[in-house]
């Protein structure tokens, strides 16, 4: 800790609250994505961080500097997030089952925005690799996390996300050493079964190549196009497209998945290629770490394009290997507009 940081500290201790706000605020996209990653929702990662603040405000001179300000801030926020866990929990775990699924058939997981990882950038203290690493945002490891009981959820963050060692997890957990490990063990074993394929295959990078931008950009434009041979050329052959139910008005009120590229494209076409189909704008976003668009349309006389859905896709080798789409409810996280001209 610089002499600056530790003056800032013992300032905000005593009792100056902008002194406070200062140091907490740098970490809040961090924490908002820890949160993120335990509860799978975007409105009450915010909700989760507004509270750890709160609590950290209350608590502060119980800040020893034993461990950095923001391990310190974390092991508050992991605490908020069990709480909150505690609370809805059994319900959600109903609501949910066992069986591995799609993110879609996770009821409250929405897509995380990327805008919200890049004010890091323009924070006084570049983040931690791990603790925005794309492959612990994808939409996958955030749905798979879901089935894990919150204590193993948290174990599972603290050592395999945030690199944190057994014995700094104990401590935040209130628990032993092996009881921690024990959760953790138990953790790893049921992510595998829910991940699409392991982890540790998982490419550790935290920008979209060149290959995945381009792609991304040929999809859009072969659905603009409505040409669905270029669509299908670009679909891995064991691809899954999902659609989350209930979700904007504008997709079914049920979640819906179907795997394979020939699957796919005979459910596609019919919508792509009749005579009246509704024109078709896209906009590329970016959320979990992963290429988005956002889709508008537009039918009969309406001078405007309405919007439609939001869309994340997995891509790997080159090709589009997952598709999976949200409503509308999604767009205000991104700052994306209603209407397009």
């Amino acid at each position: 800790m610089t002499s600056e940081t530790s003056a800032a500290v013992a300032a905000a201790q005593a009792g100056d609250e902008a002194e406070f706000g200062r140091l907490a605020q740098r970490y809040r996209p961090e924490l908002q994505a820890h949160c993120y990653r335990m509860l799978g929702s975007v409105d009450e990662s915010q909700d989760l961080v507004q509270e750890t603040y709160l609590r950290a405000w209350r608590y502060r001179t119980s800040y020893q500097g034993r461990s950095t300000f923001r391990a310190w801030l974390y092991r508050i926020a992991t605490n908020v997030c069990l709480d909150a866990l505690s609370r809805h929990a059994p319900a959600r775990q109903q609501a949910i089952g066992e069986a591995a699924a799609p993110a879609v058939a996770v009821p409250w997981l929405r897509p995380y925005p990327d805008r919200a990882l890049e004010m890091l950038k323009s924070g006084e203290l570049e983040p931690d690799a791990a603790a925005v690493s794309r492959e612990t945002l994808e939409l996958a490891f955030i749905a798979a996390l879901q089935y894990l009981p919150a204590r193993q959820r948290a174990a599972l963050v603290l050592r395999d996300v945030l690199d944190w060692s057994a014995k700094d997890t104990a401590s935040a957990l209130e628990t032993t050493v092996a009881s921690a490990n024990s959760a953790l063990q138990r953790a790893r074993a049921t992510l595998k079964t829910q991940l699409p394929r392991q982890r540790g295959e998982w490419a550790r990078t935290t920008e979209l190549s060149a290959t995945d931008r381009d792609l991304l950009h040929r999809y859009m434009d072969a659905l603009e196009r409505a040409d669905t041979q270029a669509v299908a050329a670009l679909l891995a052959a064991d691809a899954r497209v999902s659609h989350q139910g209930g979700a904007g008005g504008n997709l079914s009120p049920e979640p819906v998945w179907y795997q394979g590229r020939d699957t796919i494209m005979a459910a596609w076409a019919p919508i792509l290629e009749v005579a009246d189909a509704p024109d078709m704008r896209l906009l590329a976003t970016s959320a979990n770490r992963q290429p988005a668009v956002a889709s508008y349309i537009r039918t009969g006389d309406d001078p405007l394009f309405q919007a439609f859905a939001l869309t994340v896709l997995r891509i790997e080798d080159g090709y589009v290997q997952e598709v999976t789409t949200f409503g509308t409810d999604c767009f205000a996280a991104f700052d994306l507009p209603m209407t397009s001209p």
